[in-house]
């Protein structure tokens, strides 16, 4: 529990203060591929040219992650905004417990190993294969091999994901080809280590937010009852699904290696199983296919009796999974809660590809509300299409929504995403991601339209960069080309700053309009905490806004 903040005496509003998320818009570095600066986005263009704003970090340090090198991503920028400080995220929380030997000296570690030996059984690894760092790493997956290998451990599959999307949409071999060397070498002394199927990270195995259940079906059909199409190696199946579809690396169908018609790696009563990715959204609807004893969501044909564990708790409300190698953040006192222990009523709204990034990783990864009086949660179904074909997604009705909201009267503070940056920028088609923008900017209008005749306060930002960055670029900052001389598509985050614009037009002097410079989105709790008229936590990271 935490105290109410103390009222400032400096501001007040007759309006909400309404936070505007633009999930994957930053500032691009190249004119070329930037399809933020390419769209047509009056609106945005206006508020830049008529209020104050600043640029903010949203990755590597600034977001917890590792290194500047690491792009962030939208579940370490909500924790950043929503918990107003910056805490080690996944990818460094694993890393220190890899280096330093914690997690093999770990209880869950050490059960799965054992009873693998125990039953004679299969060490069985699933997830994305890549160094993207968002969900997984590659080196956490071939350090765990070889430990397992030193440990005893006779056969070890691997169920790899193609990744495409936190790297290049074609990258997929430049992973798999020397992960196959690599297994084929430690293959020594009666040790036994395979990559047994696979299939792209946007077809099977990780949905997130109930959104299509019928992804993890297909997962669990490849990964557990070697059910599909068979190929001698992942090399001949990338290939051949390549020729075959023309998708890109996260669209590839799923595959299963087998030997003489047999699978490689099927997971049986006895085995044992790490899901590697680090990253929760994307997690919980697997592992929920392995822990539930009664699952409605799809037949599982079998459910093999298994020690199963995550790379980390994806859900520390719910303790899932019951067994995982490494601690997650330990967030606590968060916008939310201080918001609720201050009688401030909160709205929050988006649709479902992004509708738990407003909810549990803002509220520092708590599923559930922190007072059912004060808050209300509102998720609009997004549709189960590839977005390039929808790439306005659902901003008008969340728009729709928001405004209604706005007018009648009901809350102090509003949060809202719209995934359009994100999840269209991912597909990596230009012209699909323009079109999301001036989709996205004809919403905001509208929603500024209804706050300022409020007299509210809107604040419009981002959790990190995406479709300000839609191409690949040599070091030299030229256009890398494919064979057919277009552009080399990028479907991975951007490390580029993004946006801070303070809408405010009953704005009476009551802070400086040259906003502070150098920060990091975790500001934006104490900003949204200052404007709503109250003194910030002591700890949390400065406001962009200076209080006169």
């Amino acid at each position: 529990m935490v105290e109410a903040l103390k009222k400032s005496g400096k501001i007040d509003r007759k309006g909400p203060v309404v936070l505007v998320i633009m999930d994957g818009v930053g500032f691009g570095k190249y004119k070329d591929g930037d399809a933020v600066a390419a769209a047509m986005t009056k609106h945005l263009d206006g508020l830049y040219a008529k209020y104050p704003w600043t640029k903010l970090k949203a990755h590597g340090l600034a977001v917890g992650l590792p290194s500047d090198a690491d792009m962030g991503n939208s579940e370490v920028g909500h924790n950043a905004m929503g918990c107003g400080r910056v805490f080690h995220q996944g990818a460094a929380l694993v890393s220190e417990s890899i280096s330093s030997g914690l997690m093999f000296q770990g209880k869950t570690w050490k059960n799965l190993v054992a009873n693998v030996k125990k039953t004679g059984g299969t060490l069985h690894f699933i997830g994305l294969l890549s160094d993207g760092n968002v969900h997984s790493h590659i080196d956490h997956l071939k350090a765990m091999i070889e430990e397992a290998k030193k440990e005893g451990v006779s056969r070890v599959r691997v169920h790899a994901l193609l990744d495409g999307r936190d790297v290049g949409e074609m990258s997929a071999l430049d992973y798999f080809d020397p992960f196959a060397d690599f297994l084929k070498k430690l293959s020594t002394d009666g040790f036994d280590a395979r990559i047994a199927s696979g299939g792209g990270r946007m077809v099977i195995t990780m949905d997130r937010y109930n959104a299509n259940w019928d992804m993890v079906r297909k997962g669990w059909q490849t990964h557990v009852l070697g059910e599909g199409r068979q190929f001698a190696s992942a090399h001949e199946a990338i290939e051949t699904l390549r020729a075959e579809t023309g998708a890109i690396d996260q669209d590839l169908p799923p595959f299963v290696i087998a030997d003489n018609g047999r699978p490689v790696g099927t997971i049986e009563d006895g085995d044992s199983v790490i899901l590697f990715n680090f990253r929760g959204d994307r997690a919980l609807e697997i592992t929920k296919a392995f822990e539930a004893e009664n699952l409605t969501e799809f037949d599982r044909v079998r459910h093999p009796k298994v020690e199963y564990a995550g790379m980390m708790e994806y859900d520390g409300d719910l303790h899932v999974p019951r067994q995982y190698l490494v601690d997650p953040p330990s967030i606590d006192r968060t916008m939310a809660e201080y918001l609720c222990a201050s009688g401030v009523r909160q709205f929050s709204i988006s649709e479902t590809q992004k509708f738990g990034h407003v909810t549990y990783f803002f509220n520092g990864n708590k599923t559930g509300k922190f007072d059912e009086k004060l808050e209300e949660y509102v998720e609009i179904p997004s549709d189960i299409v590839p977005f390039e074909q929808r790439p306005w997604m659902k901003c008008a009705d969340i728009a729709d929504r928001v405004i209604s909201e706005v007018e009648s009267g009901k809350w102090d503070f509003i949060k809202l995403n719209f995934p359009n940056g994100d999840m269209v920028g991912h597909t990596g088609v230009f012209e699909a991601v323009v079109c999301s923008m001036e989709a996205m900017d004809i919403q905001i209008g509208r929603i500024w339209d209804a706050v300022r005749a409020a007299g509210g306060i809107m604040i419009v930002t981002a959790d990190h960069g995406n479709a300000d960055d839609m191409y690949e670029h040599g070091k030299d900052g030229s256009v890398k080309t494919r064979a057919d001389g277009e552009p080399k598509s990028k479907t991975s985050h951007s490390l580029n700053p993004v946006p801070c614009i303070i809408c405010d037009d009953a704005y009476n002097g009551e802070y400086s309009k040259e906003l502070k410079e150098g920060l990091g989105i975790s500001s934006i709790a104490t900003t949204c905490i200052t404007l709503l008229g109250f003194v910030p936590p002591e700890d949390y990271d400065p406001s962009v806004v200076t209080m006169n």
